[in-house]
């Protein structure tokens, strides 16, 4: 049995073209069932629905031999896993884009904050990824970790800036923010678990042909 870890919403939408290049077909919609393992029309593959954040984890530990997760929740588990060893990362398969991005409310001074050697308080859910950036650019940062409504933050005082990811922009500009500074592009990767790739290993290896002979015809 086949196991593929996929969390609802884009990138389980985004995912299924790519699965039927590789003739599977999930026979249930998740968004019309309580179920968390769903069959597809292969009966040695199955799909786990799991939190976005959770796909890694799952993949790493062997609860499912493989999955597909944004390159923001590999980088933050990555760093809260001492590097995911167990994780193997054979396909950015150029799905759920979007991007990662400081906002800040637009009359602050984002520029004049973010002087070498200045301290401002960031929100975020991607810790990270945020103290990076700000180690690289000479930036005291005190960050808030943050789980849901972002834009909160700097709207209440709570915090001088958000990282958080960015699609169109539109909940940033509905909350009367501004994008200031792109950190990095983010899209989809599919995650294989090592053990299994040993295991599996033609299973898997048919699949990972089958996803990137899609993505170039897509190309």
């Amino acid at each position: 049995m086949l196991t593929l870890a996929l969390s609802k919403g884009r990138i389980f939408e985004e995912t299924l073209p790519l699965l039927a290049a590789a003739g599977i077909e999930v026979t249930e919609d998740p968004e019309k069932t309580r179920k968390l393992i769903l069959a597809t029309n292969q009966p040695d593959v199955r799909v786990v629905l799991v939190r976005a954040t959770d796909v890694p984890t799952y993949v790493q530990h062997g609860g499912a031999d493989l999955g597909v997760a944004g390159k923001d929740v590999l980088i933050e588990h990555a760093a809260e896993n001492e590097g995911a060893g167990g994780l193997y990362q054979p396909l950015d398969l150029q799905i759920a884009k979007c991007r990662m991005s400081v906002a800040t409310r637009a009359d602050f001074d984002y520029e004049a904050a973010v002087k070498q050697g200045s301290r401002i308080r960031v929100a975020t859910k991607y810790v990270a990824v945020a103290r990076q950036h700000f180690a690289d650019k000479g930036v005291h940062v005190d960050l808030i970790k943050l789980y849901g409504s972002m834009e909160l933050a700097p709207l209440t005082g709570l915090a001088d800036a958000i990282v958080d990811l960015v699609s169109t922009g539109s909940t940033l500009k509905a909350n009367k923010l501004v994008e200031v500074e792109r950190i990095m592009d983010i899209s989809s990767r599919l995650v294989v678990n090592q053990a299994a790739l040993k295991l599996k290993r033609e299973r898997i290896r048919s699949l990972i042909a089958a996803f990137s002979g899609a993505m170039s015809s897509n190309s």
